[in-house]
């Protein structure tokens, strides 16, 4: 039997490269930050509940300051390859760090705002920037 998952290995390395040859940039990122964020223990973005706790880790993809009734509220939205979710700080007008690109973990309860799932001045963790030896 252990001989059998020997040839399956090649095959699919095999596939896995040609996959990575034929599929777009945005193909390619949204599978890495899935990889991420299962090698972070967070959940999902597209699993996640109506008023669950949640830690979820992704790549903010836009950060803009909207004011809501009045205050400031400084919003991102977050993306971890599987669905989108907006990040709102309220009262902030700025955040160091929190910039378009930037990976990041954020905990809180998951609310349902304009037909989006949002997560109201999480407590986050701001990822290093790039790849490998990088430390936070």
């Amino acid at each position: 039997m252990s001989g059998d998952n020997i040839g399956d290995q090649p095959q699919g390395r095999f596939r896995r490269m040609l996959n990575r040859l034929t599929s777009s940039s945005e193909e390619l990122e949204a599978e890495e930050l899935r990889q991420d964020t299962a090698e972070a223990g967070c959940t999902p973005i597209a699993a996640c509940g109506d008023r669950e706790i949640v830690t979820v880790a992704g790549t903010l993809r836009t950060v803009t300051l909207r004011p809501r009734a009045g205050v400031p509220a400084l919003e991102a939205e977050l993306f971890d390859g599987t669905e989108a979710l907006d990040v709102v700080w309220l009262g902030r007008r700025s955040i160091v760090g929190i910039e378009p690109g930037r990976r990041l973990i954020a905990s809180g309860r998951i609310s349902h705002a304009r037909g989006r799932r949002v997560l109201f001045n999480p407590r986050y963790e701001l990822r290093p920037v790039g790849h490998g030896s990088e430390t936070a």
